[in-house]
């Protein structure tokens, strides 16, 4: 067997010995470097710093909750590639940009100007390296405003990043850079789900189930769920994209097994950058934003991948690290599709820009003002990857809020196409209070909300909405 990633010392003593960490009081750095890790379908949970080290061990991604803000109620905007990552780089709605899944589409770049753009306008030297998928022809630099690039255009290829980020931190230069490095990884458990070759290199063979992860408490569907859930279970199980239906226990604990070294094997990649950080110098005065475009449910409701509106899609990691910075964890509600590009600019000091959705992040990082925040955030979804069922390909889409403590969602098809949980007595959603009377209050309340969202941000979908 591969030895796990995890038994790698030398990557955590680089990463032991990066930055002191002093006060979040003191002030953050002036026109700061912003580096962005992404990485690519990791659920918010799976770190070792949130769920321990039996079974996951990160150190890189602990170093940057050990030295920085980890916002515990982070959401994305759509739980796929291409839509969540559109949000990311422009700060608006996928049915603003008119992204809603994988597609191989281009979006106006003066209608639609990205966080490349922006900084560069404002002086910062930009660079952008690893996994692309967004909606710009990446060989047009100013269409995206990313001067610097080395570009995956699809899965595989993490391994070669180390060397282009090092070639970018070494370069000279007399301003401030913005650079993101966007790693595949643990994007290849898809593969590993498929019995295929793994593209950023193989993982070994798991042990035997019972020295794997457990099973997820939330393993079984949901009571009362939405029939589409059902439907679409169905329609993606019978998909040679989604082949888990055969899936015994034993292999659903292998699966998070395979996950976990994933998330492992990018750990120790980042840990490298961040060791590159330090010995070129620029750590001193270098904001570090860690993150995930979705997550992926490791067998939540019988589901693997993401596109539902399940936590473990929806919720990504979400950490602001910097010099200065104390470990300290923010209940706040976040979304990082519309909020990252009002918090970064505001951070560097550049004007944020007018059609920007979200907020600032910058008083919450910074310990001062707490008045505005967001009562609830929403996601979208189109969950057109799965199979034909009877002869007929179903391609349903919907919405989905999250206040402090209800979720809701709704779909344009089927008959139950509502769900309502509530979050802080059921944090699994195992339990569908749609159509519980004692809910009625709650559910009313979501309802008018998200049509109320609807209206304001002009969003189609509003025709299927119940106010």
């Amino acid at each position: 067997m591969i030895p796990r990633i995890r038994k790698i010392p030398l990557c955590f003593t680089f990463v032991s010995a990066l930055i002191p960490c002093i006060s979040y009081s003191q002030k953050l750095p002036e026109k700061p470097n912003i580096l962005i890790i992404m990485t690519d379908q990791q659920s918010a949970e799976s770190l070792g710093a949130n769920i321990g080290h039996q079974f996951l061990n990160t150190p890189s991604m602990d170093y940057l909750a050990e030295h920085g803000i980890t916002f515990k109620n982070a959401y994305c905007t759509n739980p796929l590639c291409i839509p969540s990552r559109s949000s990311i780089f422009t700060g608006r709605y996928p049915h603003e940009l008119g992204i809603q899944a994988n597609f191989n589409e281009t979006i106006n770049p003066a209608e639609f100007p990205t966080m490349g753009t922006f900084f560069k306008n404002a002086g910062y030297s930009t660079g952008y390296f690893g996994k692309w998928h967004l909606p710009y022809n990446h060989r047009e630099k100013a269409a995206h405003g990313f001067s610097s690039m080395a570009v995956i255009r699809n899965v595989g290829g993490d391994s070669l990043l180390t060397k282009a980020v090092a070639q970018f931190l070494e370069t000279p230069r007399n301003a401030p850079f913005l650079a993101v490095v966007s790693f595949c990884n643990p994007h290849n458990i898809c593969e590993w789900a498929r019995g295929e070759k793994l593209p950023d290199g193989e993982i070994g063979t798991p042990p035997p189930a019972e020295e794997c992860p457990p099973l997820r408490t939330n393993y079984q569907p949901s009571k009362d769920e939405t029939d589409i859930m059902q439907l679409m279970r169905t329609s993606y199980q019978a998909s040679k994209v989604f082949p888990v239906s055969e899936f015994s226990d034993e292999k659903w604990r292998q699966y998070r097994w395979a996950y976990y070294r994933l998330i492992e094997k990018v750990d120790a990649q980042i840990g490298m950058i961040l060791a590159k950080l330090k010995e070129s110098g620029l750590d001193k005065n270098t904001i570090i934003v860690f993150l995930s475009d979705h997550g992926d449910c490791q067998g939540a409701h019988h589901w693997n991948q993401k596109t539902v509106f399940y936590e473990e899609s929806v919720k990504v990691p979400f950490i602001i690290s910097y010099d200065e910075c104390k470990a300290r964890k923010s209940e706040l509600l976040v979304q990082t599709g519309i909020d990252l590009m009002p918090t970064l600019c505001d951070l560097a000091g550049i004007q944020i820009p007018k059609q920007n959705r979200g907020m600032s992040l910058k008083p919450y990082i910074i310990n001062q003002s707490k008045e505005k925040k967001h009562r609830y955030v929403v996601v979208s979804d189109l969950m057109e990857q799965g199979e034909p069922i009877n002869g007929t390909r179903t391609v349903p889409e919907g919405r989905m809020l999250r206040n402090e403590r209800f979720k809701y969602w709704i779909y344009d098809q089927g008959q139950q196409r509502e769900a309502l949980y509530d979050l802080e007595n059921d944090p699994g959603e195992m339990i569908n209070l749609a159509s519980d009377p004692k809910y009625k209050t709650e559910l009313g309340n979501c309802r008018n909300l998200l049509w109320r969202w609807a209206k304001e941000y002009g969003d189609p979908f509003m025709k299927n909405l119940i106010p």
